[in-house]
């Protein structure tokens, strides 16, 4: 990359640098601040002063120091290896910087983005003659065992291919094929492309969200589900599993390819992520987990300005997997961290705070962030999908402070966690009266078809059945359930069932784990039934203290952990056990 000296320190505020008098920078550019070539970007413009935003520890920097120009903006390198590997904020391989710094990431550090050196087995696609487009897949590659990478050709470069190379072994940066512009000038396609982060990658057309991301997870799934290039926020306090909840998606949902962004968390999280994905299996092919998944690891302890960078270098690498045809889910966690680290700079910035010190701009930057979602039409007429899942940390759980309530702004699922529902052992620990999911009535024609008709009306039932004992748990608490009519007790009981039986799911037991959606549908299915046979006996005058001598109740619960995924024949038994209950209840108190 050229380098030139373009101008020199007046001022430093953190990791905030100025530069006195005019310059011939560009808004966005990529600079190198300092004898150590410290990585920033130019974040404003004035003809007396221009501010740089610095990506790393600024210390011992001082006025007179001098400041190059990149001439790109910041961008991230897209080609093979980019799965299976470990990156900080700015798409540089923490593996590599170990091996040159050791455990601490040294300043002005200089590392290919990608491995340059490695030749990778390239099967090319284009012929002598042929007219291609921005975006038409020029070559493929085994990433790895899950992952088949298909090379493009930029966006906004087309022309006629003039030469091409056989198939063979060609690092990234190895020219491929040549093609002719429009403007009569010659272009060479390697593997590689650079793409600037804060841009998002074009596409032909956003379709409407209608396909469900399925998690396996319970009450996502069947109560708040998010669509394949949907967006959904987990906010909770500390301990409620915001972590947990996202490796579970990570780890059992179907998206082919995971972006998992750490973004400003404690170290010995970030150290519990990269080992756990690690060791982790990928239940659908038997290869460990890592071979489609890409982790961003940008730790509390790392420049606040990376920290900002982060997100965007992640959702740039879900779009250039998109743009291959592929489903893609970003897990950001968390997005209160990356507003924290904007907050900071905007005070280094000498800004005009807003709301609890967040700058005015919070609303927009979330706004931009979120709205890289979706499923589209790529440019070589495959389909592909983003979806994000960003955890929000609000301090003390307060769900009403800036960055949760802006979040729900522009996110379509909310799931909310409690710390009651944590402190009591019960996960996820989605609380399921403060979440809620606008991509039900859009996916419903979905879930009628590939699962059946009954699974809305269901979820409709199960929700009811539940918001019913919200209410009955205040008249609880204030005279007590003795003085409930049957039916209402009936309810309650109900509402356990659901709550232990259904929502209840436990991440280490091999059936409960992942629950596939015809189970999901059967469940219901069974504790409904359950439902409308006691009610049945209550309107016989049979009080609900005689149906709890029954053990059906706690055999419904136990259901999910009795039926094996493989073994979904075993709930007709269930059924005939709910019949034999409501036989027995007659014929000893008819």
């Amino acid at each position: 990359m050229n380098e030139t000296y373009t101008g020199a320190i007046y001022g430093i505020n953190g990791p905030v640098v100025y530069i006195k008098g005019k310059t011939k920078f560009k808004m966005g550019e990529m600079v190198f601040v300092g004898e150590e070539r410290l990585v920033g970007e130019i974040i404003s413009l004035t003809s007396e002063i221009t501010t740089v935003q610095v990506y790393e520890e600024t210390s011992g920097l001082k006025p007179g120091d001098l400041v190059y120009s990149s001439g790109s903006a910041i961008f991230v390198t897209l080609a093979p290896g980019i799965i299976d590997n470990i990156f900080d904020g700015i798409e540089r391989p923490l593996k590599s910087i170990a091996e040159q710094s050791g455990i601490y990431i040294s300043r002005g550090i200089s590392v290919d983005s990608l491995d340059t050196e490695k030749k990778w087995n390239t099967h090319i696609l284009l012929e002598e003659g042929q007219e291609v487009l921005g975006g038409t897949i020029i070559a493929e590659v085994q990433e790895t065992k899950a992952v088949l990478h298909k090379s493009m050709v930029p966006p906004y470069i087309s022309g006629k291919v003039i030469s091409v190379k056989p198939d063979g072994d060609y690092t990234i940066n190895d020219t491929i094929a040549v093609i002719k512009q429009e403007n009569g000038g010659e272009y060479n396609l390697t593997l590689s492309q650079k793409w600037p982060i804060r841009v998002p990658r074009p596409f032909n057309k956003k379709h409407p969200s209608s396909v469900p991301l399925v998690t396996g997870q319970r009450i996502l799934d069947t109560l708040f589900p998010i669509a394949k290039g949907g967006t959904a926020a987990i906010p909770g306090g500390f301990g409620t599993g915001k972590t947990m909840s996202q490796h579970q998606i990570a780890k059992w949902s179907d998206a082919d390819i995971i972006i998992y962004i750490g973004c400003g968390e404690r170290g010995n999280e970030m150290t519990e992520v990269l080992e756990d994905f690690s060791k982790l299996k990928d239940p659908k092919s038997g290869n460990p987990l890592m071979y489609r998944t890409t982790l961003i690891a940008n730790t509390s302890n790392m420049p606040v300005a990376a920290r900002e960078a982060s997100i965007y270098t992640g959702i740039t690498l879900a779009e250039y997997y998109r743009d291959m045809g592929y489903h893609v889910a970003i897990m950001a966690d968390s997005t209160s961290r990356w507003a924290e680290a904007l907050r900071e700079l905007s005070g280094r910035l000498e800004e005009m705070p807003a709301e609890e010190g967040f700058p005015a701009y919070l609303a927009s930057k979330l706004s931009a962030f979120y709205e890289r979602a979706g499923y589209v039409d790529n440019l070589n007429n495959t389909e592909g999908s983003v979806s994000i899942i960003g955890a929000v940390s609000p301090q003390g759980g307060d769900f009403s402070e800036p960055v949760t309530q802006n979040t729900k702004r522009f996110v379509r699922c909310f799931w909310g966690l409690d710390k009651s529902l944590a402190y009591a052992r019960h996960f996820p620990a989605i609380h399921w009266l403060t979440s809620y999911s606008e991509y039900l009535n859009d996916m419903a024609p979905w879930y009628d078809e590939n699962v059946g008709p009954d699974f809305i009306p269901y979820r409709n039932q199960i929700l009811a059945i539940l918001n019913q004992e919200s209410s009955l748990i205040e008249i609880v608490k204030l005279i007590g359930s003795d003085v409930l009519p049957d039916d209402q007790k009936l309810t309650l009981e109900i509402a356990r069932v659901i709550r232990l039986g259904f929502l209840q799911q436990n991440a280490f037991h091999k059936d409960d784990t992942c629950v596939s959606l015809e189970k999901q549908l059967l469940m219901m299915k069974t504790i409904l039934y359950l439902n409308e046979r006691a009610k049945a006996l209550i309107a016989l005058n049979m009080p609900m203290s005689v149906l709890k001598e029954s053990t059906i109740f706690d055999k419904i619960i136990a259901i999910k952990y009795d039926v094996p995924n493989d073994h979904l024949e075993l709930f007709d038994n269930y059924i005939t056990d709910i019949d034999n209950f409501y036989n027995e209840v007659l014929q000893k108190n008819g």
